[in-house]
């Protein structure tokens, strides 16, 4: 099997399961516990979570709230801080944005949406227009899930900041935490991420906030005042430790990787046969992810043929595959036309991809992209 689908999910990280397994053998403690064990878990917690925002801030001005994923991040993040006036979010939103943001809208708050440029990202001029003195939140993705374009959010928050300085800023970094090179700017507030997308475990995330904002924070799950009263629940220290060392593997190759994986990628588009694929993302995307189409042809359908012979890729979102709409909204509002949009798969890419996988699974595309285009008598 060849797994292209790692925007979806990675492989765990084994040598951190392996390591955070003496949290559920030898450590299997409560954290809340106020005996020696359990307040030995709880500072195990404390250095997971520092190790983590040293990662992409730091722990002077940052905090971190663990939560079940980065859907759950967004969600509290929206729900704290698009209480009034406005909220604008990007065309390019992932689901757990884009969904929240409409639930909100149904609640009463104006809900903005700034347009996106041909290559996926938000249109920055645009943006600008829609912020005013009413606006309570702007949230924006930084590596897009479905085209790996990277929003510079550092500079469109301080932009977003310079119109209306009280305004709370958010991104959705599931895509980008340790993938891309980035320290959390000073306009940019809330921050969420994900393990499952780096080799950690299904089941947890975060949200990383400014300390300034932490206060005014609200729970999203209530109950026993964990996480100092930000998140109830009994945390999960299994998989915040294996989260922990899986991004220390991960931090340590990032640079290493981005080279990697932008060869990999552009190995592989120079591959792929130019008579039947047609390309999505840009080169100044994210090396993890490669976007390309079959035009006039079902995504769904070649995504279907490459399972049969061993090649895993996806469609687009996996959160969204259940979704109603037959064409992707995230595409169709970078100006792509229904045809070009139904032919979609998304390639994406691990630290674990291989040379030898991609030059195999070039071979197979080509042989599925040309077969379909066949059967359509394209």
């Amino acid at each position: 099997m060849i797994y292209f689908d790692n925007a979806a999910t990675t492989r765990p990280n084994g040598r951190a399961v392996e390591r955070a397994f003496e949290y559920l053998q030898d450590k299997f403690f409560n954290p809340s516990a106020l005996y020696q064990e359990g307040l030995n878990v709880k500072n195990d917690l404390k250095q997971a979570r520092e190790f983590l925002i040293s990662c992409i801030s730091n722990v002077q001005d940052t905090a971190l709230v663990f939560t079940s994923c980065g859907s759950e991040a967004n969600n509290q993040t929206l729900f704290s801080f698009a209480k009034r006036g406005n909220c604008i979010i990007s065309a390019g939103e992932h689901s757990a944005i884009h969904e929240t943001a409409n639930e909100l809208k149904n609640r009463g708050i104006e809900l903005r949406i700034a347009p996106l440029n041909p290559d996926g990202t938000v249109n920055q001029e645009a943006l600008l227009k829609l912020v005013d003195d009413k606006t309570g939140l702007v949230s924006l993705i930084h590596v897009n899930n479905e085209t790996g374009s990277i929003n510079d959010i550092n500079s469109l928050a301080a932009a977003v900041k310079k119109i209306n300085p009280k305004t709370v800023f958010h991104s959705d970094g599931v895509q980008a935490f340790g993938k891309i090179s980035y320290q959390m700017g000073a306009a940019v507030d809330a921050y969420s991420v994900s393990a499952h997308k780096i080799g950690g475990i299904k089941g947890v995330g975060g949200l990383f906030i400014k300390k300034k904002l932490y206060n005014v924070l609200k729970p999203y799950i209530y109950g026993g005042g964990q996480e100092n009263g930000k998140r109830s629940g009994t945390e999960n220290t299994f998989q915040i430790k294996q989260f922990q060392y899986a991004a220390e593997d991960k931090f340590k190759t990032l640079r290493e990787d981005l080279q990697k994986l932008h060869e990999l990628r552009e190995w592989l588009w120079n591959a792929l046969d130019k008579t039947a694929f047609t390309r999505i993302s840009t080169p100044s995307g994210s090396p993890y992810i490669l976007t390309v189409s079959v035009p006039k042809t079902r995504g769904e359908v070649l995504l279907h043929m490459l399972n049969d012979r061993g090649v895993l890729v996806g469609n687009g979102s996996a959160c969204s595959s259940n979704a109603k709409n037959r064409f992707s909204r995230v595409i169709l509002a970078c100006g792509i036309d229904e045809n070009t949009a139904d032919g979609i798969i998304r390639i994406s890419f691990s630290n674990q991809t291989t040379r030898e996988e991609v030059e195999t699974g070039a071979k197979i595309l080509n042989e599925c992209a040309l077969e379909l285009k066949k059967r359509m008598n394209l």
